[in-house]
Parts: structure tokens; C-alpha cells; sequence
């Protein structure tokens, strides 16, 4: 198992250019549908008194989630696990990490690689997924996202990362598919996707990628 540090000063190709990176790349052009419907719901609970600004639910959720993704990457790693406070947030990350413990000792998967960053040559991009994993189909995408859905721009992304590892790896090329683990922030749930291939959803990319470069332009010009 090998950790890649994440690069100081961005990504850059060989020329020593700074590209984009995939998260980057999708942001711009991100759906903001779930943004304004989550907003509404804060609107609302402001209004009953549950919580006091449009912040809190999300802020903690999000301290339950990384904590959760950190004691994942602390577990495959073999370092220490980090501490968790006694609190609601401490107890959700806990959950979640045990959840994905149980997923993880019947799933026979084992993880090859963490963190693996690299820059495309071909489409000008960067990025660094969170596993390469090892299946009886051969070496294989993982992700670990901590949210309560799964959205179709994580397809979008982990259909770059394998660009990325093909681009850099033909001899290794990743033919077991694209694993997405999920822990919700709210309940701890954890869950398990899986697909074959995204071949739609890196076409998907290729288009946010030339869109990127006009928007760009374009920004210059107003």
C-alpha cells in the first residue's frame, strides 16, 4: 500500500503549466439544484427554532463526515486513529467507521494504492482519488465520499481518476470497475456503489473540460 502526498502549488503538467484539477473542472459547472433545496430546508428549520443560522446542521455534518473519512484513511494506512470527541459528531463518525469496517471485512476487497495523484497530458487536467483497489476483476477505482446522496457529478469524477490511472498506467489498466463508499453525515449510514464502466460519464468530463477553458475566455472579455 503506497500514500502520494498531495502536490505543493497545484498541479502542473510536464511543461511545468498549472492545469486544472477534476473537482475544479466540475465545480464550475456543478448542478446548483441540491444547494438552493438544502438552503430552503435550513430556511425552515431556522423558523422552528432547531438551529440558530443557515450554517449549523451543515457544519456539523461536515465535521462528522471528515472525521469519519479520517478514521478510514487512518485504518488503511495502519496509522493511529485519530481521536473522537463525546459528542453527537464523534458518536456519527464512529458509527459510520464501524459500518464500513463490517462492508469492508465481507467485501474481499484490499486495497492496493491511496491517494494516487497524477496529471492528464492528453486533456490538460489533475487529480488525486482516494484508492486503487484490488478485486477478483483486476485493480479497480475507490472513493470515499461523506454526504446524504449520491450525485451524478461523483460519476463524473471517478470517471477522470481512471483516466488519470490509465494515462499513467497502461500496462495496469483498471478493469474491476468504480467502487463509491459513501457515509452519510446525518444517520452514519454507510453504503456501497458499484458500476462496471462510466464511459458516458467521462464524456461528461470531456465536455466540462473544453467548457472550462471557453468560460475562461469568455470571463475576459466582460
Amino acid at each position: 500500500m503506497i500514500k502520494i502526498p498531495h502536490p505543493v502549488g497545484g498541479y502542473k503538467n510536464k511543461a511545468g503549466k498549472r492545469v486544472p484539477g477534476v473537482t475544479t473542472i466540475i465545480g464550475r459547472f456543478k448542478d446548483s439544484g441540491g444547494l438552493l433545496y438544502w438552503a430552503c430546508e435550513q430556511g425552515k428549520a431556522i423558523e422552528r427554532g432547531e438551529i440558530s443560522n443557515l450554517y449549523d446542521k451543515r457544519d456539523a455534518a461536515g465535521d462528522a463526515g471528515t472525521l469519519a473519512h479520517a478514521l478510514v484513511e487512518a485504518h488503511i494506512n495502519g496509522f493511529p486513529l485519530p481521536p473522537t470527541p463525546d459528542s453527537d459528531i464523534g458518536k456519527q463518525a464512529q458509527q459510520g467507521f464501524q459500518n464500513f469496517l463490517n462492508w469492508f471485512s465481507m467485501s474481499n476487497l484490499k486495497v492496493a494504492f491511496t491517494e494516487i495523484e497524477a496529471v492528464s497530458e492528453e486533456y490538460q487536467f489533475g487529480g488525486c482519488n482516494d484508492l486503487i483497489l484490488e478485486t477478483e476483476k483486476g485493480l479497480a477505482i475507490g472513493d470515499i465520499k461523506t454526504s446524504n446522496a449520491i450525485y451524478p457529478d461523483y460519476l463524473i469524477q471517478i470517471s477522470a481518476y481512471n483516466q488519470l490511472w490509465n494515462e499513467h498506467n497502461p500496462t495496469k489498466p483498471l478493469t474491476g470497475g468504480f467502487h463509491l463508499l459513501r457515509f452519510s453525515k446525518e444517520h452514519a449510514d454507510f453504503t456501497h456503489h458499484y458500476w462496471s464502466e462510466l464511459d458516458d460519464a467521462f464524456e461528461q468530463f470531456k465536455l466540462f473540460r473544453k467548457a472550462y477553458d471557453i468560460d475562461k475566455l469568455l470571463k475576459k472579455r466582460v
